[in-house]
């Protein structure tokens, strides 16, 4: 599947506000007996990873691991990442192992060690559903056809796109390639055929239209040098798995006859993606919360030292907001989850990066609001304060920072609805926001637009609710 990726990453098996899927060891055969090994995975790669009706993570990928971890004697907890993400930690040593529908590559055959092949693929071509003038190749001349960002459907696109004259437009997910492709602005995907198949029996809308192409093999893989003992058991549970029958069973189940999309309604979309929806809301209110009382902390602390006369506490406060204010959040998002584990070589829980940015790019912005409101308020109310007697300390106590705080309020009350809204970015982490939520329902359904409707709706009411929240405060206290 994806060529490119070389990096690493993890993210909760069931969980960055959790998923941890353990699977209890059966028999204890091996050495690796009643030890648990974190593994990372794709979450939009049906049929080898997806969300069922229930939420739970199942597909080919999750089938094989867990029967193998069953049959060797270790349990896994798994981690629903993304699948750059799940090889950045894998690269920082977050999880111990990645099985994503993972072509062997020579490139990563560099960085990591491969199994034996547990999947041949191959790549096909598919069109909309209603689209009667693309029947091959040569119909794609002067055309836009999309494939997955570094998957062999995209070497694929790009190797023949020179000789029958069409344009390569890549996408990160195979739901969006879909939906591109339906909306007209592609005639034609090349995914991975198994991930097509699957999709056109969940009536994705597109239909194929060429014949398999030769692809490489799926591996699991663990990092150089490490671990080769979990490689040793996969090795043996998958050459178990397929002298018992059970690995062919596996693709059968998913592959031959996969369970057919039955056709519902949207309220029957609704009320089946509400309760992980809903976990999602409550994971994004959380750490909003969490991360706006510690960001006003700082901010508060920063917006004194830059009023303050020393140079040192100016010069700290000012090179604190250059720095988050002047970066992009989803870069510190990616530091702290993934760049600090490799760094101190200790791993660093999902809510804590979570946390750590939202709230320190919050506080650039805070420290700022801070400063801004203090130094509006009149001058001559401090000097009238001093000239009564009192000091500046109490001025500022008793005078300006209570002014200050009416004129901050609003400013701080836009800040709090931003975070919320940031607080989506986190999901390239694999953090169980709302919007994360929302991808895992609709790459398993493929019904994208009706599933960000009603997650738009649930943002809109939270948003809302806060705002109002926030109103009635700014009345009641600041009056």
């Amino acid at each position: 599947m994806l060529l490119g990726a070389t990096g690493a990453a993890a993210a909760p098996a069931d969980a960055p506000a959790g998923h941890a899927a353990a699977v209890a060891p059966a028999a204890a055969p091996s050495s690796l007996s009643g030890k648990t090994f974190v593994i990372g995975t794709d979450t939009t790669f049906a049929p080898f990873e997806f969300r069922d009706a229930g939420g739970e993570l199942t597909g080919i990928d999750m089938d094989i691991i867990r029967q193998i971890a069953k049959s060797q004697g270790f349990a896994v907890e798994i981690k629903s990442l993304g699948f750059n993400a799940a090889l950045q930690a894998l690269s920082s040593n977050q999880v111990d192992g990645v099985i994503a529908g993972m072509s062997i590559t020579e490139p990563r055959k560099q960085i990591y060690d491969f199994s034996d092949p547990y999947f041949e693929s191959g790549v096909q071509m598919a069109v909309a559903k209603s689209n009667t003038e693309i029947k091959g190749y040569e119909d794609l001349k002067g055309k836009t056809v999309t494939a997955k960002t570094g998957s062999e459907g995209e070497t694929f696109a790009k190797s023949i796109a020179g000789k029958y004259g069409f344009t390569v437009k890549s996408l990160d997910q195979s739901a969006t390639m879909y939906e591109l492709v339906k909306s007209g602005n592609a005639v034609a995907v090349f995914d991975d055929y198994p991930v097509l198949a699957y999709g056109i029996s969940q009536n994705n809308g597109l239909k194929a239209v060429s014949e398999k192409e030769k692809g490489g093999s799926y591996g699991f893989a663990v990092n150089k040098g490490q671990n080769a003992e979990l490689l040793k058991a996969f090795n043996t549970g998958l050459a178990e798995l397929k002298s018992s029958g059970e690995y062919q069973k596996i693709l059968d189940k998913y592959l031959k006859d996969p369970a057919q999309a039955a056709q519902s309604s949207f309220w029957d979309l609704l009320g089946n993606s509400f309760p992980a929806l809903m976990k999602g809301l409550g994971n994004t209110v959380l750490v909003t919360a969490i991360s706006f009382a510690l960001a006003m902390v700082i901010g508060l602390f920063l917006g004194f030292f830059k009023i303050s006369t020393s140079v040192i506490l100016r010069g700290i406060a000012t090179t604190f907001v250059n720095i988050f204010r002047g970066t992009p959040l989803l870069v510190w998002a990616f530091f702290f989850y993934f760049g600090i584990p490799q760094l101190t070589g200790q791993p660093i829980d999902i809510w804590v990066a979570a946390v750590l940015t939202l709230s320190l790019n919050a506080a650039a912005y805070i420290t700022e609001i801070v400063r801004g409101s203090i130094q509006s308020v009149d001058p001559g109310q401090l000097e009238a304060s001093r000239s009564l007697g009192l000091g500046y300390s109490k001025s500022m106590q008793k005078v300006v920072v209570p002014q200050a705080f009416k004129i901050m309020t609003p400013s701080l009350i836009n800040q709090l609805i931003i975070m919320l809204k940031d607080s989506s970015l986190l999901l390239a982490i694999g953090f169980a926001e709302l919007l994360y939520q929302g991808q895992q329902i609709y790459a398993g359904n493929f019904r994208i637009t009706e599933t960000l409707l009603i997650v738009a709706v649930l943002y809109f009411v939270v948003i809302m609710l806060l705002t109002k929240l926030a109103n009635f405060a700014d009345k009641r206290f600041n009056k």
